[in-house]
């Protein structure tokens, strides 16, 4: 895992014969390299041609000796140039292939795969890959920039235009580091946030987008370039339940199987979740399997301080994990620790503005990012890559609007329904009428709508179903992706997501209902894989969500932090702050989850003007 970034440019006159290869330009390509340095802790480098600028931070997982980056064909005067993230998982087969078609290999990477499987197939090298990846190939035969991003967007990848060309990066600080670009939002980049409504391709930088996943960008003097390699189909599922239980076993198994080569320590997050035991199992047979039966995987969970007598229920989170977690870990047989965080350490102002400036974004949910931050930095002191079970309820059907009749009869999307608009952050009410974010989710869902894949005749309650779950893969599964992304790379972690296999994805995506929920559950087909992988108490375990702490402290201490940011003219210029008072004035005890992430993003607004000192064209 890594983070990549550098532009290609056109102009005319002089560029064409010296371009780049000047001081000013190699100071430049450094810095926005250097934006990157907690992705890529271990090494970084830069290459710099007559059009274009590559740069790679490293974080070293296979091949720790090979694997340089920014890696040419040939150390001398190169046709192909690579700056790349991620893993490819079926880089052994591929490398086999190419050998046999005649290419050598100078290394064990998986990125000298990918570079040579683009002098292989060019363009095409994205239709064979399987795995998490975001990169760039500059082709000096052709004079042409292409990056490409994984199909369910696993990796980050965004980019802009700049004179006569586009700069990119794995995150929008790298861009801002190019001259030509700055950090500034207007209207429709506040829409794009506070909307909540996680579309790909525009973002809330203005002049910056994201490569859409499953999308390839090119980059030449005909201009700029998308297209889309891959996407969700509506297939016909002809497969009984005991055959899709056995494919869905074969998937599963199959993709955290191959998910666990490094040359690095790996271990497991363990929630106490069905997901997470699934992966986690998985994971520590094959582990035994490879090094013996003595060997054992470590996991983690995550708890907070006095959580077992605080924890109150609410809307998104039915139990306590850590019970649940450290059973799954005596019956998994891993070396199982929990992360326990107080209030201190989630208020800490440089924790939360850690997050703040990992996620180049003021929205997130205020404790729940902090303390996944703390937790991937604890991993990081034991191990450099981690296992999630991240996707699994986009994937087989978990999350509560998969069975609640009222997101199934509503005209919207369904999170919405869950979290709405109680845990927006109410903004200022000439801003908020400006944005008319309720038109503008309006529109969004009818084109979300429109983008479903349908099977002819279908029936109308399977039809609305795919759906929730298109909306699911393709927008809630996005933020998620990103909260992870960005928080683990910020604390130089690899964190690599099984459930996220495109071929598990389409296949689950085109199994009838009725078998998803065979047994009048939620997650039923998972459920059936993971007897024998998990204890009887966590296969019978309702859906429950990344927890929060509550602390009362924590509480008093965010409503402290909230009136604080509520003082700075910036802040409430964006956020309603008699709107906000109700949440400040409650007692902690009576303050719901959706008004206290109100607050939380206020916080977090806060921070992110301080770091950030976006120019607000409003």
């Amino acid at each position: 895992m890594c983070g990549i970034t550098g532009w290609a440019a056109f102009r005319p006159g002089p560029q064409d014969d010296h371009g780049p290869r000047t001081a000013g330009h190699a100071r430049v390509i450094e810095e926005m390299t250097a934006t990157l340095a907690r992705r890529g802790p271990d090494a970084g480098g830069v290459w710099l041609g007559a059009h274009a600028a590559l740069g790679h931070r490293r974080l070293s997982v296979l091949d720790l000796a090979g694997g340089v980056q920014p890696m040419a064909d040939r150390p001398e005067r190169p046709d192909v140039v690579l700056s790349y993230s991620g893993e490819v998982y079926n880089h052994h087969r591929l490398r086999a292939e190419l050998r046999s078609l005649g290419h050598e290999f100078r290394t064990r990477s998986d990125t000298e795969v990918v570079l040579r499987g683009y002098l292989q197939w060019g363009e095409g090298v994205a239709d064979r890959l399987e795995g998490m990846y975001a990169f760039a190939v500059w082709d000096e035969r052709r004079g042409q920039l292409l990056l490409v991003r994984d199909r369910l967007g696993v990796k980050p990848l965004f980019w802009a235009r700049i004179d006569g060309g586009a700069a990119f990066g794995s995150e929008p600080k790298a861009l801002f580091a190019h001259p030509e670009l700055s950090p500034r939002v207007d209207a429709d980049g506040l829409r794009e946030a506070y909307s909540l409504l996680f579309g790909t391709g525009p973002t809330l930088w203005a002049g910056v987008r994201e490569v859409p996943p499953g999308h390839l960008l090119v980059v030449d003097r005909a201009g700029v370039r998308e297209r889309r390699y891959w996407e969700l189909t509506a297939r016909p599922h002809t497969d009984g339940l005991p055959e899709t239980v056995e494919q869905v076993r074969f998937l599963v198994d199959h993709t955290v199987r191959t998910q666990l080569e490094a040359d690095v320590p790996l271990c497991s997050l363990l929630s106490g979740g069905l997901d997470s035991t699934v992966v986690t199992a998985l994971a520590a047979d094959e582990l035994r399997s490879a090094e013996g039966p003595r060997a054992r995987l470590r996991s983690y969970a995550v708890d907070y301080l006095d959580q077992a007598e605080s924890f109150t229920g609410d809307v998104l989170r039915t139990g306590h994990d850590t019970p649940y977690a450290a059973e799954a870990g005596r019956f998994i047989g891993t070396e199982h620790s929990t992360v326990v965080l107080d209030p201190a350490a989630l208020l800490d102002p440089e924790h939360r503005r850690a997050v703040v400036v990992a996620r180049d974004s003021p929205i997130g949910v205020g404790d729940m990012d902090t303390s996944l931050y703390l937790l991937f930095g604890e991993i990081r002191r034991h191990s450099t890559v981690a296992l999630s079970g991240e996707a699994a309820d986009e994937v087989f059907g978990g999350y509560p609007w998969f069975h609640s009749p009222a997101a199934l009869a509503a005209e919207t999307f369904p999170w919405l329904l869950v979290t709405g608009d109680t845990a927006a952050m109410p903004l200022h009410p000439e801003l908020a009428a400006e944005l008319r974010i309720g038109e503008f989710r309006d529109a969004a869902y009818r084109e979300a709508l429109a983008a479903v894949p349908h099977l002819d005749g279908e029936d109308p309650a399977e039809r609305r179903r795919r759906e929730l779950q298109h909306f699911s893969l393709t927008r809630w599964l996005r933020q998620l992706l990103h909260r992870k992304d960005r928080l683990s790379m910020a604390q130089g972690l690899e964190v690599r997501v099984p459930y996220c296999d495109h071929r598990l994805a389409e296949y689950a995506f085109n199994t009838p209902w009725a078998l998803k929920s065979h047994d009048g559950r939620e997650k039923s087909l998972l459920r059936d894989i993971g007897a024998g992988l998990a204890p009887q108490s966590v296969l019978l375990r309702p859906k429950n969500h990344y927890p929060a702490t509550h602390h009362p402290e924590y509480t008093r201490g965010l409503q402290r932090l909230a009136r604080a940011a509520l003082d700075l003219a910036a802040v409430r210029e964006i956020a309603d702050a008699a709107a906000l008072k109700p949440a400040l004035d409650a007692a902690p005890e009576q303050l719901s989850w959706g008004m206290r992430l109100r607050l939380e993003r206020v916080v977090d607004l806060s921070l992110w003007l301080d770091h950030h000192r976006p120019t607000l064209a409003l």
